[in-house]
């Protein structure tokens, strides 16, 4: 008998890509679990240019995003965009998966929240992965929050690669399978594992698995690893054909 699990998505206005990657990564799974299925429903928070201070405004609208997707009475909810939660300093995730969860919670839906942010460390944590290197489609400024975030939780970011892309839907054009040839520029000598995007508007899902046996090193992304922790979430095998090691082995 077929399970049917609702998921809601939190999503910039701007994104075009965590409502293309996740459910194909999840449809690919049903081709493995056919027992298992999963719907998508999405809120949007407006922001176009990624910037601090418009990543900082925008994250104030998930609280109301928290709470349309919960009259929808989904089974779990996803934050995904990981630079909002970790311009706002170390630990974050924390407290908006905490504060987003109240809010479905006092309206009747008392679900997991996972963020991008939180999901991608408990991926890279989920590797026994202690040095990353890493590929993000933000300015410099940007992307130093995003290693400072990652190194506050004691994961060494070995290097990084900044793409320098700031207007959001640009981002969303950029063609994943430029980052196999991007990835020889990134200096993988040190690392246990390579976050090939730290976005989840930056899309990889189709460069994955050719990176992964290009390198050989585990290779994750932001989207990948919010999968992996909606799965871990649901208390459902966290297993995705080829899309990386971290979706491969049902840690």
């Amino acid at each position: 008998m077929k399970k049917e699990y609702r998921l809601g998505l939190i999503v910039p206005s701007s994104n075009t890509t965590m409502e293309k990657e996740i459910p194909a990564m999840l449809h690919a799974r049903e081709q493995i679990v056919p027992q298992e299925m999963f719907t998508f429903h999405s809120s949007r928070m407006r922001m176009m240019h990624v910037t601090k201070e418009e990543l900082a405004k925008m994250d104030t609208a998930s609280d109301r995003c928290a709470l349309e997707l919960s009259d929808a009475r989904c089974d779990a909810l996803a934050y995904a965009c990981l630079v909002a939660i970790m311009s706002q300093g170390p630990g974050y995730h924390c407290i908006s998966e905490d504060r987003l969860s109240s809010i479905a919670r006092e309206n009747g839906t008392a679900v997991p929240v996972v963020s991008s942010a939180g999901a991608l460390i408990e991926g890279i944590n989920a590797l026994e992965a202690k040095k990353v290197a890493i590929i993000t489609p933000y300015m410099k400024p940007l992307t130093k929050l995003v290693v400072d975030y990652i190194e506050s939780t004691g994961i060494e970011v070995t290097d990084s690669i900044s793409l320098e892309v700031s207007d959001n839907l640009e981002v969303g054009k950029l063609d994943p399978l430029n980052l196999i040839n991007i990835v020889n520029n990134l200096n993988v000598s040190n690392a246990d594992a390579v976050v090939l995007s730290a976005c989840v508007q930056m899309q990889s899902l189709p460069a994955i698995q050719k990176v992964q046996d290009k390198i050989n090193l585990p290779v994750l992304s932001a989207a990948t690893s919010t999968v992996y922790q909606l799965l871990k979430e649901l208390k459902l095998k966290p297993v995705v054909p080829n899309a990386g090691y971290l979706l491969s082995r049902g840690y």
